[in-house]
């Protein structure tokens, strides 16, 4: 029995004041959540030091920072020097305790040039000697109850230089706080959350994508149709011959047709790149990015559940409407109800979308793997009849997918 079932990976994005992309956080399976067999974390971070952090980092931006924790074993051990200094950060895990061998191995990397993080900082005195070396000290705002009276006594306290940043922020209230206060960088789920603003109309643009979105959403729509809607926006048109015409697709004669392009392609394909393309354009801000992927993400990742898990009756296309939807609320600033009335979508995907039925369930199974909740991952997969190594295949393809969709990769 190999040591690892496979190499999984989650990442979570961390943001800049004006909520751009700083770098990610990436969380390894581990042991403790049963959800792979690991007999050694040290081995098991080392391994996926060498072979999980080319998968987490394609088609990244080549200038975000990566964060990647650090177990006791592996950090004493150097392990630390395998990653490129100039992007890599070595976040030193809460349980690590200060010792004299744990310093001396921080203080190698400091001298060569590593990047220092600490995780989950609060105000412990006996992390003092990691926090005098760090160049990144994380603030666990849940772990001091989003007091933010005590919040600022911990961050008034960091050394000088320090780059602070807030971790496990789940509210847009309280990300504006702790911006307000002087923070630098941005950790949580508060980018997904949607940030209603009151008395705000969509936009003509943004209703009409989210016409187009509906119209795409039937069940009975042709080819001909499909290359009207195309060629109603020259531009979307022009992104569907770059992405049909590029290598990755293998063709052999260039496209020059709308219609051509459906037919060469059909018409499932080029539909889910037209929603994803849809999804990516409707909001510009910084933020909306990370959330477009996010949702093309979940899109495919349920669509491919869907068809591999042990479900009598199962709608991939249902459910890739589902993934791809689940964020409008958060792309838009407008309440998830007011944006069903425009999109008069099947009953199992507007139930998801408003917390209930089955296909929500799926929906947090995708949530989970986001957060790198494993041992709710393994609860779900398990009721799903799936393994975690064929879900995280199937999630690591749903990212490789996601990224060509969106033109990430670097075969566009």
């Amino acid at each position: 029995m190999p040591l690892f079932e496979a190499v999984f990976i989650a990442r979570q994005p961390i943001f800049r004041p004006d909520e751009s992309v700083w770098g990610y956080e990436l969380l390894f399976r581990s042991d403790e959540t049963n959800v792979a067999h690991i007999d050694d974390e040290a081995l098991a971070t080392a391994s996926v030091v060498a072979d999980g952090l080319v998968l987490a980092t394609e088609g990244m931006d080549a200038n975000a920072r990566i964060l990647i924790n650090f177990p006791e074993k592996l950090l004493m051990e150097d392990g630390g020097f395998a990653l490129p200094k100039d992007r890599c950060v070595i976040e030193i895990l809460e349980n690590v305790r200060p010792g004299a061998e744990a310093l001396a191995a921080v203080r190698r990397l400091k001298d060569a040039g590593y990047t220092i993080a600490v995780d989950d900082y609060f105000g412990q005195k006996d992390l003092l000697p990691f926090v005098e070396m760090a160049d990144i000290i994380k603030l666990d705002v849940l772990a001091m109850d989003n007091d933010m009276d005590r919040v600022e006594r911990a961050f008034r306290s960091l050394p000088a230089g320090v780059i602070p940043l807030a971790e496990k922020v789940e509210q847009n209230e309280t990300f504006r706080r702790l911006r307000d206060m002087g923070f630098a960088l941005f950790q949580g789920f508060f980018f997904s959350q949607p940030e209603i603003i009151p008395g705000r109309k969509l936009s003509t643009s943004e209703t009409t994508k989210l016409q187009l979105l509906a119209e795409l959403a039937k069940a009975e729509l042709d080819s001909n149709r499909l290359g009207l809607i195309l060629q109603s926006d020259p531009s979307l048109t022009y992104r569907l011959f770059r992405y049909v015409n590029s290598a990755g697709m293998g063709l052999r004669e260039k496209v020059k047709s709308a219609k051509r392009a459906i037919d060469m392609i059909g018409m499932i394909h080029v539909k889910q790149w037209l929603r994803s393309a849809l999804i990516a354009d409707l909001n510009p801000s910084p933020k909306a990015g990370e959330l477009a992927y996010l949702a093309v993400h979940r899109a495919k990742f349920l669509e491919s559940i869907c068809s591999s898990s042990n479900r009598t009756v199962c709608e991939p296309d249902t459910l890739f409407m589902t993934g791809l939807f689940s964020l409008l609320d958060a792309m838009l600033g407008q309440e998830m109800q007011r944006i069903l009335e425009l999109l008069p979508l099947e009953k199992p995907v507007t139930d998801a979308l408003r917390g209930q039925g089955e296909h929500y369930d799926l929906l947090r199974l995708a949530t989970s793997y986001e957060r790198g909740q494993w041992g709710e991952t393994a609860q779900r997969l398990q009721r799903l009849g799936l393994d975690s190594f064929q879900a995280e295949l199937l999630y690591l393809q749903a990212r490789s997918w996601a990224q060509k969709m969106l033109g990430y990769s670097k075969a566009e």
